[in-house]
């Protein structure tokens, strides 16, 4: 069986996961100094609640300000109240660190249990895998907030500083997109719209080492004391590029970072881009729904590749984690999966960061369950 060690996830959790989790179920989180700020989605349902939930870096716990009796709590406890209001759904100790442990893509340590050894095909489920069950596909629209696209014009658009020209994407996608530089952050610009073209929030990625260590690579874009921050699991990034090609060819393609998407316009144009990101390793049963509703018949996910080797305690539990996401879809929708088979992907790829013809392969060969 897969034993999973509570303080060694603790530990492995970035900033950016956590804020992610709390955007998943309403927190609205804004990075601050010190901490992220959300909404108390520990008592309160989704989207409702003061601003007065804390999670403070330098001990990894929250802090609840208001209407908790227990105050101080880490993600685990965390999980477990917002299961317990959202969802109507008691889990234990043991339930929440799981579901942590696969939402996060971090691995647990196989041990003897002496039920014999464990399933060894890539493709099959694990005798020790107690799913936990998947959110139901919500049946209402979310109209983001929106902001002033003036904010881009103050933005520094010199491609010749952006280091993604080195990684294959072409300056007229990079244009198209309006990619570009914040030098006070030392961040790659990434705006984000909606499905109609609306700006619902700006990324950045850092370029400096120490940033990317300590509050992860991506975060939402400060300027002039505003976050320009939005849901990530309540919009899908490129879908306003490519809504009526997804809808021509019934196929969309789901990456984890917008990078990918702009990599595969750079490859292979805008008039076959049928590519979204979920910007991070889960998707929300919301974004699933974006896509039912262009009447998608077939979604290939494209997740970055976590595992080294195959066949080790790490590619397994990436494997379950795919599998969640093809139990928790399959009803409504065909899931097919890139799954690098012949090492032709290095540790934490992308599918396509690798070029056009890899990816091609890879795109061909992708496991349809």
């Amino acid at each position: 069986m897969i034993d999973y060690d509570k303080k060694k996830i603790r530990e492995q959790i970035t900033h950016e996961q956590v804020f992610d989790i709390l955007e998943e179920f309403g927190g609205e989180p804004q990075y601050l100094n010190e901490a992220i700020l959300s909404r108390t989605i520990c008592h309160n349902e989704y989207g409702e609640g003061s601003r007065k939930l804390y999670y403070y870096y330098n001990t990894g716990l929250f802090h609840c300000y208001t209407g908790c009796e227990e105050p101080s709590f880490d993600i685990f406890e965390l999980i477990i109240k917002i299961f317990a209001i959202q969802q109507r759904k008691e889990l234990d100790l043991n339930d929440a660190v799981r579901y942590i442990a696969f939402k996060c893509g971090i691995q647990g340590a196989e041990i003897d249990d002496g039920m014999g050894d464990p399933i060894q095909d890539d493709w099959k489920l694990f005798n020790d895998y107690e799913r936990i069950d998947s959110v139901e596909l919500k049946d209402y629209h979310v109209m983001l907030k929106e902001y002033d696209s003036v904010i881009l014009d103050r933005l520094n658009y010199n491609l010749k500083i952006t280091p993604w020209l080195k990684e294959g994407i072409i300056e007229p996608v990079l244009q198209h997109n309006r990619i570009g530089f914040y030098p006070s952050g030392d961040q790659i610009t990434i705006p984000h719209w909606d499905k109609d073209g609306r700006l619902v929030g700006v990324r950045g990625r850092s370029l400096c080492a120490e940033d990317c260590e300590r509050y992860g690579k991506y975060r939402p874009l400060y300027i002039n004391q505003q976050y320009y921050s939005h849901p990530l699991g309540m919009n899908l990034y490129n879908l306003n590029n490519s809504k009526e090609i997804i809808k021509g060819t019934k196929r969309a393609i789901i990456f984890e970072s917008e990078k990918s998407c702009l990599l595969f316009q750079s490859y292979f144009g805008f008039d076959a881009d049928i590519t979204v990101a979920c910007c991070g390793s889960a998707i929300s049963a919301y974004q699933m729904q974006m896509l039912l509703d262009l009447g998608v018949a077939e979604v290939t996910v494209a997740f970055d590749k976590q595992f080294k080797e195959r066949n080790t305690t790490e590619s397994k539990a990436w494997e379950k984690k795919l599998l969640k996401i093809k139990e928790k879809y399959a009803d409504d929708i065909l899931i097919s999966f890139i799954w690098d088979k012949d090492n032709l992907l290095g540790y934490k790829d992308s599918p396509i960061d690798c070029g056009p013809e890899k990816f091609q392969q890879l795109f061909y060969d992708r496991i349809v369950l």
